[in-house]
């Protein structure tokens, strides 16, 4: 399935921006009711007394509705730009503390938004572009820096933060416990850091990389 990226639209009546925002609302709600599944033109035609017809004019797909949604609500304090802090510590700082914030928007929808990797890799890719980094996965410009800059050899892999990082964070979230900025710290200090530059390829993807490794059959012994 292709996601298109935000096109100018062919010019008509001029939007209500106060009922795109509502509209943006009730999505928000679904996807914190049942998760992206439970998403759908008519299910948000309906609770908004609209057409589908209006909804269509605004975005051509569910996906291009749901990023709306996401841009406007969780997403809403993220700029797509690089996070680029000029050190590696700065930049998995960076990437937790936007992971943490973009959690903190509404709990439950931004953990549908973690959690679209785990079977719609390229929604989550859409996502990740449209809506700027969610700091769910290490990205590439990032790692690359590193690299260029010293901190990490050639090999390091994104596994340990897109497994550990992502999750751990989403894990303490839902248990109460604390992700303040000390525990973050911790966090990339004693775990992602040295794990990183280790350089050991894990072999396989983590949870939050957008497409992570499927678990493998095994017969009985």
């Amino acid at each position: 399935m292709t996601y298109p990226n935000d096109q100018p639209r062919p010019p008509g009546r001029p939007r209500d921006e106060a009922r795109e925002a509502e509209i943006l609302r009730i999505v928000l709600a679904l996807l914190g009711e049942s998760g992206i599944d439970g998403v759908t033109f008519e299910e948000v035609a309906r609770r908004a007394q609209a057409s589908k017809k209006t909804l269509y004019r605004r975005w051509a797909t569910k996906q291009e509705m749901v990023v709306a949604a996401i841009k406007a609500g969780p997403a809403a304090g993220n700029r797509p730009d690089p996070i680029d802090t000029g050190s590696l510590r700065g930049d998995l700082l960076a990437l937790l503390e936007r992971l943490e914030a973009t959690m903190d928007a509404g709990s439950s929808v931004s953990l549908t938004i973690l959690q679209a990797g785990l079977r719609d890799p390229e929604l989550c890719q859409y996502i990740e572009d449209s809506a700027g980094p969610t700091g769910a996965r290490l990205t590439e410009t990032v790692r690359r820096a590193a690299i260029e800059r010293g901190e990490l050899p050639a090999t390091a892999d994104p596994f340990t933060y897109e497994e550990v990082g992502a999750a751990v964070l989403v894990l303490r979230k839902l248990n109460g416990l604390t992700t303040d900025a000390a525990y973050r710290e911790a966090l990339a200090d004693a775990v992602l850091i040295p794990a990183l530059r280790s350089g050991v390829a894990a072999g396989q993807h983590g949870i939050f990389s957008g497409r992570p490794t499927p678990a493998t059959d095994r017969k009985d012994q």
